[in-house]
């Protein structure tokens, strides 16, 4: 008898799956999350149904405003980034101050700093239009971030979607998680551990700094006083500090910006690693990929400088590990009506 009851409940959870699956096409049953006893997680297949035409249009947004402005693909991966390492991959980022929420967009890796906003709403008010309330904000930093690496000439990866949309944002995990451009090899790898990703996915995701650009108050210590005895950093090459020098004064201009990899600043490509091998990475993050006494990641920047296949390989995989973390699924978040604020 016990055993018929048991089989029974279990016929008919699996039959509220499917009914639910089919209801909501969206909806995804996979291994992810657990919620109340149903398991959600992500899927490339996510919107298939619901919103089948959803990447076309987040690529048709970018390639005009990429074309409009050609540090806005940079920006768009740095959004997604700086967005998982606070909260997970929630869209946590884009939401404004209000009552109740704290903007993130006021930390101090943030402010002045993170744009590329207004393309998100771009991107947000096509895809109301076409599928109402089914693609969310989180789904879309990660379709925007994977459209910019292929536009500027990088990899493509089947990206697994289905995030929810967080109702909370965090000020303090923003000042506190994200790493700083003059971090230290020992720093880079905890702050990446601490995510659960590891030395590998560092040095790849690094990489993205094969496009963009920085701000002079980002690497001015690098110039005038690296070790505090107001001395350069003995590791620049001497051509690229002089030329760093003339563009980045010693008081002021902390918005002059330069590009991170100045040999192919458009392309995403392996010049960034190549440009280390040199002497001339212009971030103190990037130089101790290659100075910092962590061997598998000097091994690693010599590898991605001869090998781009190979960092090109490492990067989509990277990428989908760092978009994999902590999602909201299911239940858990909203599909936000507006990115910059809780329905």
């Amino acid at each position: 008898m016990h055993f018929i009851k048991v089989t029974l409940l279990a016929m008919i959870a699996f039959f509220l799956s499917v009914k639910l699956s089919l209801a909501h096409p969206g909806f995804h049953f996979g291994w992810g999350d657990h919620h109340r006893g149903i398991s959600f997680g992500l899927s490339p297949q996510f919107y298939q149904f619901s919103c089948p035409q959803a990447n076309d249009i987040v690529m048709s947004v970018l390639e005009k405003a990429i074309a409009k402005d050609m540090r806005i693909a940079a920006s768009l991966l740095r959004l997604h980034f700086h967005d998982c390492f606070v909260q997970g991959c929630d869209a946590s980022i884009l939401l404004e101050d209000s009552a109740r929420i704290v903007s993130e967009k006021n930390s101090g890796p943030n402010k002045n700093s993170v744009r590329g906003f207004e393309v998100i709403d771009k991107i947000k008010s096509k895809l109301e239009e076409a599928c109402p309330q089914t693609v969310s904000c989180a789904d879309i930093l990660a379709l925007a971030a994977r459209g910019s690496t292929v536009l500027s000439g990088g990899p493509n990866w089947e990206l697994p979607l289905g995030r929810r949309d967080s109702k909370t944002a965090s000020l303090s995990d923003s000042n506190k998680n994200i790493p700083p451009p003059n971090a230290t090899i020992e720093n880079l790898v905890t702050f990446f551990k601490r995510q659960g990703l590891d030395e590998v996915d560092l040095v790849a995701l690094s990489g993205a700094h094969t496009i963009g650009v920085a701000r002079c108050v980002t690497f001015k210590q690098r110039l005038y006083n690296q070790k505090g005895n107001n001395q350069p950093d003995e590791n620049l090459e001497k051509s690229f500090y002089f030329d760093l020098k003339t563009m980045c004064p010693k008081s002021g201009g902390d918005n002059f910006i330069s590009p991170l990899d100045f040999g192919s600043p458009r392309m995403f490509d392996n010049t960034y690693f190549k440009l280390i091998l040199r002497g001339k990475g212009l971030l103190n993050s990037d130089e101790v990929l290659l100075m910092g006494n962590v061997k598998e990641t000097r091994e690693l920047v010599k590898k991605y400088a001869q090998d781009e296949s190979l960092f090109f390989e490492q990067f989509a995989m990277s990428m989908i590990k760092m978009g994999n973390l902590r999602p909201l699924t299911g239940f858990n978040g909203e599909v936000r009506k507006n990115c910059r604020r809780v329905n």
